[in-house]
């Protein structure tokens, strides 16, 4: 209950956000790190606070990419038994013990995932989102999948075993979309979401809950690890 009430403190004046999940284990000369940078900060020059699991990998780099644009890199770190720490692109940090409730977080502050190749974890994150949205308990937003070569056997696998044998419709798969292109992930990100923010004034009050998320955080000493 108080990682609840910690998480739901800390995160309620976000403004819109994106949450972005990939596998921890991609190192800083991989091209799929340089390449969610990108997405990170352009989806930060859009007006979107980046929220990722805090760690190395994808998640490091969405989050440096956010930083690099002036938007607000948020961290919700996991105590694992091998011990991973928050990296260094992370101004907002919540730490959590129990991975349900730090899924919660990271689904329940996103207006859209953007879902880079990665694991079990990932893949965990991904179908958790798309549960929730097929079954109506949360509002059905962009979930994007980054790259082609990764994420498309698995959606040919659903067609052809899924939806063939009545587990899944077409329609479910609709609410997925499959790209390569970071300007196309932060378009389908805006185009879905800009409504929902009543647009013209959407991007400027993004940067507002930004400041106000980023003078809190300077305000907090970081936690010792």
């Amino acid at each position: 209950m108080g990682e609840f009430v910690e998480g739901f403190a800390e995160l309620a004046g976000l403004g819109p956000a994106v949450t972005i999940f990939g596998s921890a284990r991609v190192g800083r000369n991989d091209e799929a790190y340089a390449t969610a940078v990108e997405v990170g900060r352009l989806l930060g020059d859009a007006g979107f606070t980046i929220i990722t699991g805090g760690g190395p990998g994808i998640m490091e780099a969405g989050n440096r990419g956010a930083k690099e644009a002036g938007a607000a890199p948020v961290g919700l770190n996991i105590e694992l038994p091998f011990e991973q720490h928050v990296h260094p692109y992370v101004d907002v940090e919540v730490d959590f013990r129990y991975f349900f409730v730090r899924t919660i977080m990271l689904v329940k502050y996103a207006q859209a995932f953007v879902i880079f190749p990665g694991g079990f974890g990932t893949m965990d994150e991904l179908f958790e989102a798309l549960t929730l949205i097929q079954i109506g308990k949360i509002r059905d937003f962009p979930i994007v999948l980054f790259g082609s070569d990764y994420w498309g056997g698995l959606l040919d696998w659903v067609r052809s075993a899924m939806i063939s044998e009545g587990k899944a419709s077409e329609a479910d798969l609709g609410l997925l979309f499959l790209t390569d292109s970071p300007t196309e992930a932060r378009d389908l990100i805006l185009a879905a979401t800009k409504d929902h923010y009543e647009g013209a004034g959407y991007e400027r009050r993004a940067r507002e809950a930004t400041r106000k998320v980023l003078g809190r955080a300077q305000d907090r000493p970081k936690p010792e690890h």
